[in-house]
Order: C-alpha cells, then structure tokens, then sequence
C-alpha cells in the first residue's frame, strides 16, 4: 500500500519520518526521496539482517540521503527515540507482521511452505523463546488459546489435541512436520477452502513467540508522544486483533472531555491528542493484491496529532 501510505503520511521536505518497521525498507526508501534533501529517516528494526539489507539499498537507491537504522523493537520506541537524538517525529509509519524477506529465508521459520526448524523470532539474539518450544512444551488448553485468540482458528482445541498426540511419540521439529500435523487436525472438507490449512497457526505462533500485541500498543502509544503537531501516524496490520488494537488506542487518544453533560464544567481535563483519518480501515486496491498477494489481508487507518500545547 506505499502509494496510500505517501498519500496519507504526505512527507514534506526536511521532516523527520520514523519506520518502526524497517523491513527491507521498501517505505522507507520512498520516504526518504520526499523528505530530502534535508529530512531525516529513522528505521527500526529487530532484524540485525533487515537492518543490513535496508541500509545496503538507501546507500544504493537514495545515496546521500539521512538516516539513522536502529536495532530493537518498536515496544521500546522511547529508548530508540532518545538515541537517535531527535526532539520529534513528523512522519510514523507501522507495517506490521512478518516481512517477505524473513519469509522467503526457509531456515527463519516463518513459512509453512519450505521446511525448517521450527523458530519464528524476529530477533534471535535477544529472543530465546522459539516456536519449537511453543508447539512442544505448551500445554493443550494454551496452545488451544494461542490458535483461538491470534490465529482466529475455528479449529483450534483439535488442532492442539492433534499437536501434543503427535509429540507424545516424538517432538515436532521442524515447519513441515507441523504443517502435517495442523492437516490432522482439520476436518478434510475444511481444509479444501479458505487458503493453505496451516496459516493461522503459523500466524498465531509467531505473535505468540514475538509478543507482538503487547509491543504494538506500547509503541503505538509512545508514538503519539513524540509525534510533532500535525504529525501522522500510518499503521498497516494484517490481523483483526491488531486492526482492533489500534483502533482502539486511535479511539481512546482522540477523545476529548468524558464527564456527564450535565456537568457545567470539565473536571475531567481529557484533551483530545489525535484526529483519526480513516474512520474504517483502508484496504488494498484489487491491483495490488493481484500483485502481492500478501497484501489482501492489509488494513490500514491513520490519524494526525494535534496540537495540545494550548490546551
């Protein structure tokens, strides 16, 4: 969705645009080309290869331009802020989920198309839970849960039998093993609809394994507080929890006074921080998704800061 993206954020040149996730830094680059010659993009990222990649293209596709590629996550979006010494950010952007890089290397884990062993962190230095460890220690109710609650799995508690049966005999080691595993557990009728069988419990493990919700809501909300007057904040999800998640900071943040009417005062003191953009989620075109199919699940809404300092 980079043209939407553009469309919404509207970089401006010498602004300061924040990619919380880096990525392969596809965002990233066109940002920098809007903002230049004086603008400065910041890119985060938990990847010490994403990080690698991104700045080998800037150096290649936007030579000259200013950057600055921090390691971590965006959960710790305060810390990453205050070492990359900028008063404030004109520009967030989030593309949330896994990126096609991390994807199309079999040996990470995410796929469930090539065969690996069973990992999914998005920073193996520093993460040592992996999906492995998931699929064959958690016990039958939380795996269950995981698959519910991030996965949207209508099959989930027989898909978690299926699981801790099949490891009973013999751990479930690696992305292909599972994928069997995950057919077992779904009804054949099913499993003929709706795309591959096993996405959703791929998809469940890895925000499990990453601890992305809690990270999306921390940085989402540290955003707001660095983000300058007039500011915008694009985030891109690719799952109703997340979709739901910044719907509802977006919700929270952009509501003003909440005392009774009858009330001839406020006394509560809330000032609305945000103007939300998108009152629903906009989508990819039929084109795009022709395209890259990964993007048929994208959802993105934005919102614009406001200017508090005289309230």
């Amino acid at each position: 969705m980079l043209e939407e993206v553009i469309r919404y954020l509207d970089p401006k040149p010498g602004e300061v645009v924040c990619d919380c996730t880096l990525g392969g830094a596809g965002h990233s680059v066109e940002l920098a080309r809007w903002v230049a010659p004086d603008g400065l993009s910041i890119g985060i990222d938990q990847d010490d290869m994403a990080l690698a990649a991104a700045s080998a293209r800037f150096e290649r596709e936007v030579p000259g331009a200013e950057h600055r590629f921090l390691k971590g996550n965006f959960e710790s979006l305060d810390e990453l802020l205050v070492q990359a010494e900028v008063p404030g950010v004109d520009c967030f952007l989030f593309d949330l989920g896994v990126s096609s890089p991390q994807l199309d290397i079999p040996e990470r884990g995410f796929s469930y198309n090539e065969n690996a062993p069973l990992d999914m962190r998005m920073d193996p230095g520093n993460n040592t839970l992996t999906a492995d460890e998931v699929v064959n220690h958690y016990n039958e109710a939380d795996l269950a849960r995981i698959l519910r609650v991030y996965g949207d799995e209508r099959n989930a508690s027989r898909i978690a039998r299926q699981i801790v049966r099949t490891r009973e005999k013999a751990p479930i080691s690696t992305t292909l093993q599972l994928v069997e595993v995950v057919k077992a557990g779904i009804p054949a009728a099913q499993r003929r609809h709706g795309g591959h069988p096993a996405r959703r419990t791929f998809q469940a493990l890895r925000i499990e394994v990453n601890h992305e919700l809690d990270a999306l809501e921390r940085g989402l909300r540290s955003a707001v507080h660095w983000a300058n007057p007039g500011a915008r904040i694009c985030v891109i999800s690719y799952h109703s929890l997340e979709d739901r998640i910044v719907k509802h900071v977006f919700a929270e943040m952009s509501q003003g006074c909440t005392c009774p009417p009858d009330l001839p005062v406020c006394v509560c003191g809330n000032v609305p921080m945000l103007d939300v953009k998108t009152r629903r989620p906009l989508v990819a075109t039929d084109e795009e998704v022709r395209q890259n199919p990964r993007a048929r699940s994208a959802l993105m809404r934005v919102a614009e800061r406001l200017d508090t300092t005289s309230a």
